[in-house]
């Protein structure tokens, strides 16, 4: 099982090849998680730059990415770990994609993948690693 989970925010840098790409690539060649609600966030920010939902998933496929995904339900125990990520993350202001993400990780014991700077202070208050790319 892949040790690492991405925020749509990282795999959005990546696709765009804005800083921090090469650090996401690295992460994709590792094998990492996404939770079906970050990648339902990717699809809408591309969906809303006029690429649509079925063109990007077809992408997705050509450029292997859907191997190198593990894409993973939203579930009762994350959902119920990302409330409690409402409450944690509320100076932050985590959307609901930021804690999903976080849940997920928190659930395996894995790593957050953000582009979202203000995640540090979840590390430090609340012990979750995370590994910011820019």
């Amino acid at each position: 099982m892949p040790g690492q989970v991405l925020d749509a925010s990282a795999l959005l840098a990546y696709l765009f090849n804005e800083t921090g790409a090469a650090d996401v690539e690295q992460a994709l060649f590792q094998g990492v998680m996404i939770s079906a609600v970050n990648l339902s966030e990717v699809f809408a920010k591309l969906e809303e730059r006029g690429v649509a939902v079925n063109t990007a998933a077809e992408q997705f496929h050509t450029r292997g990415l859907f191997y190198a995904l593990e894409i993973i339900d939203f579930d009762l125990e994350q959902a119920k770990a990302a409330a409690r990520f409402k409450v944690r993350g509320k100076s932050i202001g985590l959307s609901l994609g930021d804690r999903a993400c976080l849940a997920l990780a928190s659930i395996k014991g894995a790593a957050a993948i953000t582009a979202d700077k203000s995640w540090k202070q979840l590390q430090e208050t609340q012990g979750i690693e995370v590994n910011v790319i820019r």
